[in-house]
Formats: C-alpha cells, sequence, structure tokens
C-alpha cells in the first residue's frame, strides 16, 4: 500500500499505551537512546542551547525538558554544563511513570535532575518556570489541533528560549528507517513506533505556519542531519528565520 506523506498521521504509537509494562518500556527507550548516538540526534538540542547559553551568559541556568522520557536528553544537557563550568537546574516533566522510574535510576549521577510527572498539556504551570525549555521527539505525539496551545504554554514558561527537535516527514526517511531498523533497533514495539513517528513527523511548511501563532519573538527552524528539525524561539524578538 503506498503511503502518504501529504500530511501528518493520526496513527498511535504503541508506546504511548499505558498498558505496555516496565520492561518493555525500558527496550523500547534503549532502542530510541541507540538510535539517536548512531544518528546523532540529540547533538542538534545541545547545539541550541549552546546558543542560546552563549546569547544569554549567566553563572547558572534552569532547563525544563517536556517529556523528557528516561531522561537521556538531560543527561547530556547536564554534561554539557558540567563542560562549560556552570551551575545547572534540570527539570524533567514527563506523563510516563514508569519510563520516570526508569528516568530517576539512570540520573542518581546527575544531582542536577529532579522529575515529575505531568501532562504537558495540564494548565498548571506552578513551579515550571525556566530560562531554557527543550522537547525531544514529543511534539509529533500531539495532533494539530493541540499544538498551538501547547506552543504557547512553552513561550509563556521560557525566560530565554524554547528548543524543539523533531522529525521531518518524508518517503526517504520512512525507507531508510526500515533499512536502519533491521540492524539496530531490536523490539517490535520501537521498530513499529520509529515508522509512525516519521508519519507523525512535520515538513517545514507545516512548522512555519504554527510559528505564526507565537508573537514578539524570534522562530529559527533548522533541518538537521537524520531528517530533524531543530526549531529555536528565542524570547522577545520580532523576527523569523528558516535554513
Amino acid at each position: 500500500m503506498k503511503m502518504d506523506f501529504s500530511k501528518r498521521s493520526r496513527e498511535a504509537e504503541l508506546m504511548d499505551d499505558p498498558k505496555v509494562s516496565p520492561q518493555t518500556l525500558k527496550e523500547v527507550l534503549q532502542d530510541i537512546n541507540r538510535a539517536n548516538r548512531i544518528l546523532g540526534g540529540n547533538k542538534g538540542t545541545i547545539r541550541a542551547v549552546a546558543q542560546l547559553v552563549s546569547q544569554n551568559p549567566k553563572e547558572s541556568y534552569s532547563v525544563l525538558d517536556m517529556g523528557c522520557g528516561d531522561g537521556a536528553m538531560l543527561r547530556e544537557v547536564v554534561f554539557f554544563f558540567r563542560r562549560i563550568g556552570k551551575s545547572v537546574k534540570c527539570l524533567g516533566i514527563d506523563l510516563n511513570g514508569n519510563a520516570l522510574q526508569i528516568a530517576r535510576k539512570a540520573s542518581l549521577d546527575f544531582p542536577e535532575i529532579t522529575y515529575l510527572e505531568r501532562d504537558i498539556m495540564d494548565s498548571d504551570t506552578q513551579g515550571l518556570a525556566c530560562d531554557i525549555l527543550i522537547t525531544t521527539l514529543t511534539l509529533h505525539h500531539f495532533y494539530d489541533e493541540q499544538i498551538p496551545a501547547i506552543l504557547k504554554r512553552f513561550s509563556t514558561l521560557a525566560h530565554i528560549g524554547v528548543v524543539i527537535n523533531d522529525l521531518q516527514r518524508s518517503p526517504l526517511a520512512y525507507s531508510l528507517f526500515k533499512m536502519f531498523s533491521l540492524i539496530f533497533i531490536h523490539s517490535a514495539i520501537a521498530k513499529n513506533d520509529g515508522l509512525v513517528s516519521i508519519e507523525r513527523g512535520f515538513t517545514k511548511a507545516e512548522l512555519m505556519q504554527f510559528s505564526k501563532g507565537i508573537s514578539g519573538v524570534e522562530h529559527k527552524i533548522m533541518g538537521q542531519w537524520a531528517f530533524r528539525y531543530v526549531w529555536i524561539i528565542k524570547m522577545h524578538r520580532l523576527t523569523r528565520t528558516y535554513e
């Protein structure tokens, strides 16, 4: 059957099912982390955070990760701040309590990080204000009609900027992931969800359209290696740049 990549899929990912066992979820997250390590998927987020830090120098920063999963991205953020000799306080938010159990166990050597079980759609934002808000491979889990409200909430929480790292939707990305998963992805759920994620990914035009709903900021949307987009939203600016 020919796939339709002209619009975002609304198919649910299997890992979002709350009935998925903790062990199965752990295996899926390990597959996702392995793919990110091999393909360098998280590097775009670190580069964007580094840019925001260099443009807004301070001695200490707060970073909020919306949809943090097992905390792998936050641990990379902490490593970055340790390398540059700056203090950072990180908070990871996720709705999946099993993922957060994995995150807490994996972050025992990272006192900079705390985790909180909460829906990122929750309107209660008390205690969530931050310098930099990041979200990686999370936005595509939501439908188009949900995204504007999510983006507005993100932009109200971050004082310096927001970094969104997510997937490009394309037939080539879909075909190449199929081949990649034969070797590097072990769990059946991760193989399935990797393809579904690409179908739920974005085109640049779609991200540009979403950006128009957030005014008074600077938007920079950049294509990255391995079919990713990194979208930096800098607070209190007025221009949009698309590369």
